[in-house]
């Protein structure tokens, strides 16, 4: 991590497109109390460009010189803990921009014991963490689904409440923490928690621009950026000025804009209508409807102020389960709010100067540069306003008949189903939870019992070139017989490098299951594939609980497909598998190979995370030279691996061949026939293999 004021970057009004995210970071700006931003999206949008860029806007702030948590001079913190320490004379900095790494720990973020201090002169002495140096400036955390869940807790506790405090190994401190948290996450990485993702006041999804001309816009800047940094960034420069002007007036005006309780009526209704949970949604919908109306110099709620907010505020606070893709039905929206606007009063007197506009800006160069753009973002217009023909439209024309949800085949009446054939799952089923054997040394989870950096301390060791958390005690206990010898004078503890100790914790962690599942001919009765489908989802959405990877490779034809390599976003997994078509012959030696590669791999960059191989199918390979022996052969493979597994036996009707039993004896896996289980009885054999 590191703590740094904003530096000159890619200027924000050089971003093209994107107008969504831009109000969002510019709402943050205006109002902190909004709550932050979560931006999603897929990687090269310009997530992490915009908010570094967005901290160059922000307004200079004053601090008290000897304080390091930045209170102000015109109204320090008489609670700041550093209040003695505070000198009658202040400076003025740039606001800062921190960047919170997805390796931080706990101490890093929160602050904790001096820990040299300590040991030095027995004095108990607060080091200031990550959340004390965002203060009154921007706090960054990239690819904050891939943060742990109890650091994300601590970070919005503290965003929400303006203050952090801290309650630990003798430390009892609080001070103020109100920054502008913003967070950027690929969903195809991971999810964050539902409870989580509440706790982000508003939220905005971004992709890359589908026009080719907007493409090349973006190529142009930015291959003009990296030849010039310095004469493009004075191109924008006026813009930058105005839109950084814009900001320090509607902060300004923000304390004086009227919030009618018509207002406040429509919001709840908007809010009750997409049937969102708790108060959070209506809270932060008011609170961002007055920022934007002091965005756009109003002094008074406007129908489009809280129809902004709601765009942004609640698509993921909407009642939805995993599986669904976010998003808000602004029809619906459309048609709570209405024609008519909330307050009918007229706007309160006097009337607000209205702010510098960055649309208005810029010198006349800057403006002759830009004016082929094909498309106008940040630079060219205020964010959030979108073009009349809205980029949206655009890209629903180009969406093929393909990509639409596929329908279920039903299967003829001699229940041979035709060469391909799609079904869909059922409604996923709960799972109770499975756990791998013995104890495991993988990611931090919620599931099988693991030695991680979270969780219960149960002993120490010493640190060996490894880094975590001290173990205070166990230090001290290593260091006191040696004093004498070490020729120690007073009550100073001597120290010697090898004396350290980290605490050991034992605590939960996240495995993968890896699906193997025949979508030959022989599967593609519509019922036995809905079968194994709403199987697979139910893990997904244990998984989804509990923060376990899941993949699926799927064979028929001619070959394997790895359809999910192993991941932790259940979205992109449930759309996969219902697209997932059957029909064709019976690869099964290439599906279990790639199954035996897939885990190498997985092994290699994961080399902690335990797994366990989940195959479903019949047994009749029927396609290539030798096909049921070199089944075998892979299956033997499999076993010499050590990969723990699970053979499902989908064979049906009267006369059964047995092979996926003798498939699972060279697998030395655990058999089990499908007959006998139903869908949630498959996520039973698999709770019941992992726990053996």
């Amino acid at each position: 991590m590191t703590s740094t004021s904003a530096s000159t970057g890619f200027p924000f009004t050089a971003i093209v497109g994107s107008e969504d995210m831009a109000l969002a970071l510019a709402l943050c700006a205006v109002s902190p109390a909004v709550g932050g931003v979560l931006v999603r999206g897929e990687k090269g949008t310009a997530k992490s460009t915009a908010v570094r860029a967005l901290a160059a806007l922000l307004p200079a702030v004053s601090v008290l010189a000897g304080c390091r948590f930045s209170c102000d001079p015109s109204a320090p913190d008489p609670r700041c803990p550093d209040a003695d320490s505070h000198q009658a004379s202040g400076h003025t900095r740039p606001a800062r921009l921190v960047e919170l790494p997805v390796g931080a720990t706990e101490d890093r973020v929160i602050g904790s014991l001096d820990l040299q201090q300590a040991l030095a002169t027995g004095s108990t002495v607060y080091e200031p963490g990550l959340l004390a140096a965002a203060h009154r400036g921007l706090l960054y955390v990239d690819e904050v689904n891939l943060l742990h869940d109890h650091l994300v807790d601590l970070l919005l506790d503290a965003a929400a409440m303006g203050r952090s405090t801290v309650e630990r190994e003798g430390v009892s401190v609080a001070h103020a923490a109100r920054f502008v948290l913003v967070g950027t996450m690929n969903p195809e990485e991971g999810e964050l928690r539902p409870q989580l993702l509440d706790r982000f006041g508003l939220t905005v999804e971004i992709s890359a621009p589908r026009d080719p001309q907007v493409r090349a816009e973006v190529v142009r800047r930015r291959l003009a950026y990296d030849a010039d940094p310095v004469a493009f960034t004075d191109r924008f420069a006026d813009m930058e000025q105005a839109l950084s002007a814009r900001i320090i007036a509607a902060q300004a005006a923000l304390a004086h804009v009227q919030l009618s309780d018509a207002a406040i009526t429509k919001i709840a209704e908007v809010c009750a209508g997409f049937e969102v949970d708790g108060m959070r949604a209506d809270i932060v919908t008011a609170r961002a409807a007055v920022a934007h109306a002091a965005w756009h110099g109003r002094l008074r709620v406007l129908r489009e102020d809280i129809r902004a907010a709601a765009r942004l505020a609640l698509p993921h606070r909407r009642r939805r389960n995993p599986f669904d893709a976010p998003g808000l039905d602004e029809n619906l929206l459309d048609q709570i709010l209405g024609d008519t606007e909330p307050d009918p009063e007229p706007d309160p007197e006097p009337p607000a100067p209205t702010p510098p506009d960055a649309t208005d800006s810029g010198d006349d160069s800057a403006d002759q540069q830009s004016a082929n753009a094909p498309q106008s973002g940040p630079a060219d217009k205020a964010p959030g306003e979108p073009e009349a023909n809205d980029s949206k439209a655009s890209e629903a024309e180009s969406v093929e008949p393909e990509a639409a949800e596929p329908q279920s085949t039903p299967a003829p009446a001699n229940g041979k189903a035709p060469a391909n054939t799609t079904a869909s799952a059922a409604d996923p089923v709960r799972t109770k939870l499975f756990k791998a054997p013995g104890l495991g040394a993988g990611e931090a989870g919620r599931r099988s019992r693991a030695i991680t950096t979270l969780g219960r301390t149960v002993g120490s060791t010493p640190t060996a070139g490894h880094r975590g958390p001290v173990h205070l005690l166990a230090t001290i206990r290593a260091a006191a017989p040696h004093q004498v010898a070490r020729g120690r004078v007073g009550t100073a503890l001597m120290l010697r490098p090898n004396d350290f100790r980290l605490a050991v914790r034992e605590g939960r962690e996240s495995n993968l299951v890896l699906f193997c599942v025949d979508a030959s001919g022989s599967m593609a009765a519509r019922r036995r594939m809905e079968q194994v489908k709403t199987a697979v989802l139910s893990l997904l959405m244990d998984a989804y609980q509990r923060r376990d990877k899941v993949g699926l490779i799927t064979f028929r034809g001619d070959g394997a497909t790895l359809t999910l390599p192993p991941t932790s976003s259940v979205e992109v997994a449930a759309r996969r598998l219902q697209e997932l078509p059957a029909g064709g012959r019976t690869p099964l030696a290439e599906g279990l190979l790639m199954a035996a590669e897939t885990l190498r791999l997985e092994r290699i960059r994961d080399p902690k995370r335990r797994a366990l191989l989940v195959v479903v199918t019949d047994g009749r390979a029927t396609f290539g030279p030798r096909a049921l022996p070199r089944s075998l052969q892979a299956g033997g493979l499999l076993a010499d691996s050590h990969v723990a597994g699970v053979v499902v036996d989908c064979e049906t009707g009267r006369f059964r061949m047995g092979l996926a039993a003798g498939l699972s004896e060279a697998m030395r896996a655990q058999y089990i026939a499908l007959g006998e289980v139903g869908a949630a009885g498959l996520t039973d054999v698999v709770r019941a293999a992992s726990a053996a």
